[in-house]
């Protein structure tokens, strides 16, 4: 094994971390934008649920 091999297996083995690190990123930030629209939703959900209390219970101008 010369040095022209070493450094081929050292550029190889950087390119895999480098691959390995994006991927990890990756899989984070769709996690990320999962967790972030089911958020949403559930934000959304509550709002209207607000809103249907709001308009079913009586006020004092209807009593």
């Amino acid at each position: 094994m010369n040095v022209n091999d070493v450094v081929a297996e050292r550029i190889a083995a950087a390119r895999r971390r480098i691959e390995a690190a994006r991927q990890r990123r990756a899989t984070l930030a769709a996690a990320r934008q999962r967790g972030l629209a089911q958020r949403h939703a559930a934000k959304l959900r509550n709002l209207e649920a607000s809103r249907q209390r709001e308009a079913s219970q009586p006020t004092e101008e209807n009593q």
